[in-house]
């Protein structure tokens, strides 16, 4: 199977704790990754950089620094408590004579910002008979597209994978995964619209088990994450994979869509609290997004940002590199 993203192989290689591609393969992901963030990432970029422009611009840093600079990154979503322990990390390092000018801010934030959303590379290994991967989220994040591409990209590097069509409410979806298995070469289980999720979950891990299947994933219903009766109904679809392996599942993935601010830090607290998050696909990057939001979720709630999905193609889902995604967001030349 070939496509599109060749030179990122590498990267979800790493991701998934399998053997990497050739080593020729490496230098063309890295440098393709930085140069598709800094485009994708261009309009946020844009709401942010004149807050922090002039902080840049400054000659000497003073107490108003602080008090600027902490706005400018509240205002990019980077949330109140990672705010204010950015801001205090920063101080002192300037106390102890490390940072001075404004120059010195734009140099230090953004890397500090990485250390913080990525203390350690984030892995979705591969090790269950089949990993079972539950992706959940609320409507319009993405959750279907990101399925599809994620079926694709496990096949491009030879693993085979059931996708579960457990978001039995909208035939669209349904349709939508039909086209994704075909295209990744994956084998799709449904049922028709309407029937109990958790039966198709139950199904396509059975099958895929069966089938000596790699991955299983599991598409599930959007759903706010104030509706009460289907977070119940989604902690029922996560028992009852268990009955097939009482491992599984092995990865809880929230798709969250960029664009929602600081709403995103709800919907990932209480999406946690109902099936125990691992990680979240970060969507629409290349929207309105402000940025911070992966590094507020890491903060508050130690969930990493596992996958980024900055744009519409089948390259544009990634896996989340932290350096390259601060940089493009924070620092000065992108």
């Amino acid at each position: 199977m070939s496509g599109a993203g060749e030179g990122d192989r590498e990267a979800w290689a790493e991701l998934l704790g399998i053997a990497p591609p050739p080593a020729e393969e490496a230098a063309p992901r890295r440098r393709g990754l930085m140069a598709r963030l800094r485009e994708n990432l261009s309009r946020p970029r844009q709401t942010i950089s004149p807050q922090l422009a002039g902080i840049y611009a400054g000659k000497l840093v003073t107490e108003s620094t602080w008090d600027e600079l902490e706005e400018a990154l509240i205002g990019a979503d980077c949330g109140m408590d990672a705010s204010l322990a950015l801001v205090e990390e920063l101080r002192e390092e300037a106390a102890q004579g490390r940072i001075v000018s404004g120059d010195d801010v734009s140099k230090v934030l953004w890397r500090t910002m990485a250390a913080h959303m990525a203390p350690e590379p984030a892995r979705i290994p591969l090790d269950g008979s089949p990993t079972v991967i539950l992706i959940v989220g609320v409507n319009g994040s993405g959750k279907t597209t990101t399925v599809g591409k994620l079926a694709y990209r496990l096949g491009e590097l030879g693993k085979s994978v059931v996708i579960g069509a457990a978001d039995t409410y909208r035939a669209a979806a349904i349709d939508q995964l039909a086209v994704w298995a075909d295209r990744a070469g994956a084998q799709l289980v449904r049922q028709r619209q309407g029937a109990d999720p958790g039966a198709v979950a139950y199904d396509a891990v059975a099958s895929a088990r069966a089938r000596g299947a790699d991955v299983a994933l599991i598409d599930t219903a959007g759903r706010l994450q104030t509706q009460r009766n289907l977070m119940e109904e989604l902690r029922k679809v996560a028992a009852v994979v268990r009955k097939v392996d009482p491992d599984a599942p092995h990865e809880v993935l929230l798709v969250l869509d960029a664009t929602t601010g600081q709403n995103g830090l709800s919907q990932a607290r209480l999406f946690d609290e109902a099936v125990d998050l691992t990680g979240v696909v970060l969507t629409k990057v290349d929207g309105t997004a402000r940025g911070g939001i992966a590094l507020a979720i890491r903060r508050e709630l130690g969930i990493p940002v596992k996958i980024v999905g900055s744009g519409e193609k089948l390259e544009d889902l990634q896996p989340f590199d932290a350096q390259a995604f601060a940089r493009a967001v924070f620092a000065p030349d992108g």
